[in-house]
């Protein structure tokens, strides 16, 4: 049963191309920003031949370690400028640390350092891919906020986020793929606060998702020499999942082993009480286990490569 289950996820993809003239099998150069979904510890100020010191939240590789590495057709070079906790800007919504690097952070990096294509990075306009992934924290901080309407303050953030992209846009970029915000109001971060809550948080992230998609269209409108714009819907992937978990092999949808939540030694872990970590859908009260990652990646790839 797995087996048609993981093809229905491919063949089901929501998916939003505005252009469509790049693939994966283009992509010399992955550029990846976002939050602790995506970040795998590279530092990008240590040096571009840094080592990649593999910390990520998945207890094993994300989506950006199994895009580049299962599911790499072009040996591609990535470049993960991605920041745990991270939000489009920090002015707009604060990260739970000063620390954290936001979206502006980021591109702020990519200018200083990779936008004049030095050795090693020698990534060109028809053979790199942009890739975005972030919005969890601005939507799930911003929630208990009673000072701000919606959807009014996601188009606020929108506005910010083009602003990032037009900075990638003007260093030479022109394919972009965006991830939007999955389903986290089904994490057990959420689930606690009850139905009523829970339905409430559902409709913001609808509502910023669907900001997400007409912030590309409007980008696309004003950039034409734009190659590739697509918005990646990771919900079905997460949904398929998550309604179907006996097939897959998850013991649990809602909960996690507490004695995993900060990772353990190696992915097939168990302790006395809990099923092996690999059961579990979420690794702790709001990130999934590395198995979530490796399939969305696999989902992407696919709808990269069509």
């Amino acid at each position: 049963m797995f087996r048609p289950l993981l093809a229905a996820i491919c063949i089901s993809l929501s998916t939003q191309v505005v252009l469509g003239k790049f693939t994966w099998g283009d992509a010399k150069f992955l550029f990846a920003f976002g939050d602790s979904y995506t970040t795998d510890g590279f530092n990008i100020s240590a040096g571009i031949d840094s080592p990649v010191p593999g910390f990520t939240s998945s207890n094993g590789p994300n989506w950006v370690n199994f895009l580049s590495g299962t599911y790499n057709v072009t040996d591609t070079k990535v470049f993960n400028l991605a920041s745990g906790g991270a939000t489009i800007d920090a002015a707009l919504v604060p990260p739970f640390e000063p620390t954290v690097l936001s979206i502006v952070d980021q591109v702020t990096q990519f200018s200083e350092i990779l936008a004049s294509k030095p050795p090693g990075a020698e990534w060109n306009s028809t053979n790199s891919l942009f890739a975005v992934w972030i919005g969890i924290n601005d939507v799930g901080a911003s929630f208990p906020w009673t000072n701000i309407t919606r959807p009014a303050f996601y188009e606020v953030l929108m506005a910010r986020l083009t602003s990032q992209i037009d900075i990638l846009y003007e260093s030479g970029g022109r394919s972009f793929v965006f991830l939007t915000v999955p389903p986290t109001d089904r994490a057990p971060l959420q689930i606690v606060d009850g139905p009523r809550t829970d339905a409430q948080f559902k409709t913001d992230l609808a509502e910023y998702n669907d900001q997400l998609v007409i912030m590309t269209q409007n980008f696309t409108k004003h950039h034409p020499d734009v190659e590739f714009m697509m918005v990646f819907d990771t919900r079905p992937v997460f949904n398929t999942l998550l309604d179907n978990a006996e097939a897959f092999g998850f013991v649990n949808i809602t909960g996690f082993c507490e004695a995993y939540e900060n990772g353990t030694p190696n992915t097939a872990t168990q302790v006395a009480g809990c099923a092996p970590v690999s059961s579990y859908f979420w690794l702790n009260t709001l990130h999934p286990l590395f198995i979530v990652h490796n399939i969305l990646a696999h989902a992407l790839s696919t709808a990269l490569s069509t």
